[in-house]
């Protein structure tokens, strides 16, 4: 009885030192899959997800890492802003305030945070519009026209002229730092898996790698919920397939 007890207990330690080797195993996976992204854009990331979600508990924490790993007060703010175009004004208004916080308690610490480049001035020989329509073509690859844009008009003419114009227009971030806050954004937003795709396939078009999205899918998944991070995985294996059905090699492909 006492030999059976004896090899009960090690049958049971084996186990359970398997259960931590493997866990071990999937964590470094894990992080090796992130390191796609540097810190930066890590924290670009969940800035935005947390921002999106409306999870002001977390954001202050995500803030404060974001700083430590080399975002300056101005590329943060932008993120914020963004936000609104995608989330609606009350979360970017949130998350805007609880930045304000996290720089304030930072600078009695004695932190001083650099305050980074701000956006240089809209050149004035065109309009928000002509400069949106061209940003909005060569971000999807081609004219976003008819469908829904015919039906409502004013919703064509704001996406142009406000967003692809006024903020996409805006140097503080380049593209693909524009791309990764609105994958973000629209992660932890239920109903919009349409467009998070949308923004998948286009953050490949615009230099991305199939690698850095897997890598922003883990950190969405480690940062809003295993279910978030699995949906984003599951969109762009949707993005790959598509686009190999149609005879292409993924766009922003680390083979290419």
């Amino acid at each position: 009885m006492a030999m059976k007890m004896r090899l009960i207990r090690m049958a049971a330690a084996m186990i359970l030192i398997a259960c931590g080797v493997a866990a071990v195993e999937a964590q470094t996976m894990k992080s090796a899959q992130k390191s796609a992204l540097d810190a930066k854009q890590q924290s670009m990331l969940t800035i935005a997800a947390f921002s999106g979600m409306g999870d002001m508990d977390k954001l202050p924490s995500a803030l404060a890492q974001g700083l430590d790993a080399g975002l300056t007060i101005n590329e943060i703010k932008e993120v914020l802003v963004q936000v609104y175009a995608y989330a609606g004004f009350p979360r970017s208004l949130n998350a805007i305030a609880g930045f304000q916080a996290v720089l304030e308690e930072r600078r009695e610490k004695g932190i001083n945070d650099i305050e980074g480049k701000a956006a240089s001035p809209m050149p004035a020989d065109r309009t928000s519009l002509e400069f949106g329509t061209e940003n909005q073509t060569r971000l999807f690859g081609q004219p976003i026209r008819g469908g829904i844009y015919e039906f409502a008009p004013a919703i064509d003419h704001f996406l142009k002229a406000h967003l692809f114009g006024d903020i996409f227009q805006r140097d503080v971030l380049d593209w693909k730092q524009r791309q990764l806050t609105t994958i973000g954004i629209l992660s932890g937003i239920s109903g919009v898996e349409p467009q998070l795709q949308g923004h998948l396939a286009t953050g490949l078009r615009q230099g991305l790698t199939v690698e850095q999205l897997r890598a922003a899918a883990a950190v969405v998944g480690d940062s809003l919920g295993k279910q978030y991070g699995d949906t984003m995985t599951r969109l762009i294996d949707g993005v790959i397939k598509k686009q190999e059905t149609a005879g292409q090699q993924p766009a922003g492909s680390a083979r290419q």
